[in-house]
């Protein structure tokens, strides 16, 4: 049977029964009163974040709308929100260049965005000394500079004081002009156009080159016209110059009833010009062109000039050449066609009747090769051959020879650029010419060109230019005339505006078949004063003399002119 339960141990019982429940109902009143009091507080908090405008949480709806957060022009430190992490990739590691400060060194490479300031506008000093603030990152949006308020208001430099005032940014240098005083030119379309024409009046002692001297007056006109095409391929260029040579009156004849060896009417017209193209098929293969023409008489006191002339009888020389480049790394191989014509007007005589000269018109076709390698810089040797067939339009001249006739040369020498200093082009070589007439010996003898310009100081310049002709002549028995000429000109600029030319030429003009031989030999003087780009002024004071080993055929004159240049 069991015992009654007394009293404590009966509450005991119910006390042990009843303690998890009060334990639970606690619990549940404390979490009751906290869910009570903290979301309270915290919207305090969070309200006061967000409406402070410091606070990184302050946001706007196009900050919202923008998932990355990106930042937007004029935002600071102060003023930028935080970014977004929502929908972002996170990254491990340190990124490159971050303890770079605002320059340093980058492992990727990238160009740092520098501070732009104001014209005029000194660049702050970097921060020296302990307590200075760390200098301002360049990929920041702080705005590093503002106009200068010193400066508002005034008025500007003129461009020639640029770079005078401490602060302000130096002054662009302009390329130097090689030829300050040098014609400007216009561009019609793609083509750069200069004209020029000069005028210039004086005096020559003996005009004829007669044995007696007898002086004349003179005046010259030479106009020129140049065209060159500015394009990125092909080329095409037009150098056209001409002359007209007129004395005050016609040489008085002989008191003897003599005919003079010169024309009574010397007045000379001269022209040379040319235009050469160049059509570019690829990088290394090029077709060019050349049309030319030259009008001139002979020359005074050669003995191809008739006696009893009224006026010297022009002739002109109209041809072409078509032709081919190849460059084969650095040999290049040239090859073209040529044809020329020759025709002279009629001789009018002093008792007013008229020779023809169709026995000294002609035709000559040809062809030219020349092969070159680029040996090193500045250094291009190459061999050049020339071969052409003459045929005259009457089989006999005027004296019974049959002058149509075979020749050509070869010749080898180099080009060369030598730190610019000495340039130029040299070559030596042999010049031959057979002719149908078995009584007409072959002509033949050195050949020698060349065109060199060695700029001695920036204010000098010396050239040499050799030049070896082998021409056509009217001497009964004479094959012709191999002519050798050699110039050297000497040139200085005593100031830009201010250049002195000094020239010396000598030549040799041997008739081969006749023992005649000529000797020539040129001094001159020229001053230039270029008062601007379009108006030059020109002095000139010119000897010449002709040497000849056959008794009364020497010659001397001496030229004086004056004389203005106008170009554009």
């Amino acid at each position: 049977m069991a015992r009654p339960a007394t009293g404590r141990n009966s509450c005991a019982r119910l006390l042990r029964a009843a303690l998890p429940c009060l334990v639970l109902t606690a619990l549940s009143g404390t979490v009751a009163k906290a869910q009570t009091v903290t979301p309270d507080l915290f919207s305090t908090t969070r309200t006061s974040q967000v409406m402070s405008p410091d606070s990184p949480l302050r946001r706007t709806a196009a900050e919202v709308n923008d998932p990355f957060n990106n930042p937007k022009p004029g935002d600071t430190d102060r003023t930028r929100p935080a970014p977004s992490r929502i929908g972002q990739i996170p990254k491990y590691g340190v990124p490159a260049a971050s303890g770079a400060a605002s320059s340093g060194y980058d492992s990727l490479n990238r160009k740092r965005q520098k501070p732009k300031f104001y014209p005029g506008q000194a660049k702050p000093k970097p921060p020296v000394g302990p307590g200075s603030p760390p200098p301002v990152a360049s990929n920041t949006g702080l705005r590093l500079s503002i106009p200068p308020s010193d400066s508002a208001h005034k008025t500007p430099l003129p461009p020639a004081m640029a770079g005078t005032v401490a602060g302000q940014p130096p002054r662009k240098r302009l390329k130097v002009d090689d030829d300050p005083f040098g014609a400007v030119g216009d561009y019609a379309g793609s083509f750069l156009i200069k004209s020029a024409v000069e005028v210039s009046g004086g005096y020559d002692t003996n005009p004829g080159r007669l044995a007696a001297a007898r002086g004349k007056p003179l005046y010259v006109i030479a106009p020129e016209f140049l065209a060159v095409s500015d394009w990125e391929r092909h080329a095409l260029v037009a150098d056209l110059r001409g002359s007209f040579t007129g004395y005050g009156g016609n040489l008085t004849p002989n008191a003897n009833g003599t005919p003079l060896s010169a024309p009574l009417d010397i007045d000379r017209p001269s022209f040379i010009g040319h235009v050469d193209g160049r059509l570019d098929v690829s990088r290394d293969t090029r077709l060019t062109g050349q049309g030319r023409l030259f009008v001139s008489t002979d020359n005074p006191g050669s003995p191809n000039v008739q006696a009893g002339l009224a006026r010297y009888p022009i002739y002109t020389t109209l041809g072409g050449t078509v032709g081919i480049d190849q460059s084969f790394n650095r040999l290049q191989v040239s090859a073209g066609a040529t044809v020329d014509r020759t025709d002279y007007t009629n001789s009018k005589l002093t008792d007013g009747s008229s020779s023809t000269n169709d026995d000294r018109n002609f035709s000559q076709y040809g062809g030219v090769g020349r092969v070159s390698y680029d040996w090193m810089p500045g250094l291009k040797p190459f061999v050049e051959v020339q071969a052409d067939n003459r045929v005259h339009d009457v089989k006999l001249d005027r004296s019974g020879f049959a002058r149509d006739s075979t020749g050509g040369y070869v010749k080898g020498g180099t080009s060369f650029e030598f730190t610019r200093l000495l340039t130029g082009e040299i070559g030596v070589g042999y010049a031959a010419r057979d002719y149908v007439d078995p009584r007409l010996n072959r002509l033949d003898g050195l050949l020698v060109s060349s065109s060199l310009v060695w700029t001695a100081t920036p204010l000098t310049t010396a050239k040499f230019i050799s030049d070896t002709t082998v021409t056509e002549t009217t001497l009964p028995g004479t094959s012709g005339v191999l002519t050798h000429i050699y110039t050297v000109e000497v040139d200085h600029d005593f100031r830009r505006w201010l250049t002195a030319i000094g020239k010396f030429t000598w030549g040799e003009l041997d008739y081969q078949g006749n023992p005649r031989r000529d000797k020539i030999y040129t001094v001159s003087g020229e001053a230039i004063y270029k008062m601007n780009r379009n108006l030059w002024l020109r002095g000139t004071l010119r000897r010449d003399w002709l040497d000849s080993n056959l008794a009364g055929n020497s010659t001397a004159s001496t030229v004086v002119m004056l004389g203005v240049r106008l170009q554009h």
